[in-house]
């Protein structure tokens, strides 16, 4: 699981952001949310400041909560008051498709 979660998240381009849940979906482990949170806490070079909670919610607390802040705007990703604007900014991932038998 964890190795398909961090496959993902590179996946999501500069300047976009997805959610803990959306990529959870996208690696093919819909409703695993805190296993993605639980694959970026060891993470290293993952663009981790592109997945965010829910309606684009910064989560992290103290330092790290402006860390990521500072390196989204840094990217472009504007926020609308505390959570940034999905709007603009919600990377959409592609379906997978279902194999031919």
């Amino acid at each position: 699981m964890r190795d398909k979660i961090m496959v993902t998240i590179p996946s999501i381009p500069r300047g976009q952001v997805s959610t803990y849940g959306a990529v959870a979906k996208a690696a093919g482990f819909p409703g695993a949310a805190r296993q993605v949170v639980a694959a970026l806490r060891g993470a290293v070079g993952l663009p981790w400041q592109r997945v965010l909670g829910a309606g684009g919610a910064i989560k992290l607390r103290g330092d790290y909560a402006f860390e990521q802040r500072f390196r989204l705007e840094a990217e472009g990703v504007t926020f609308r008051g505390r959570k940034v604007d999905m709007k603009l900014h919600e990377h959409k991932f592609q379906k997978a498709r279902k194999r031919m038998r």
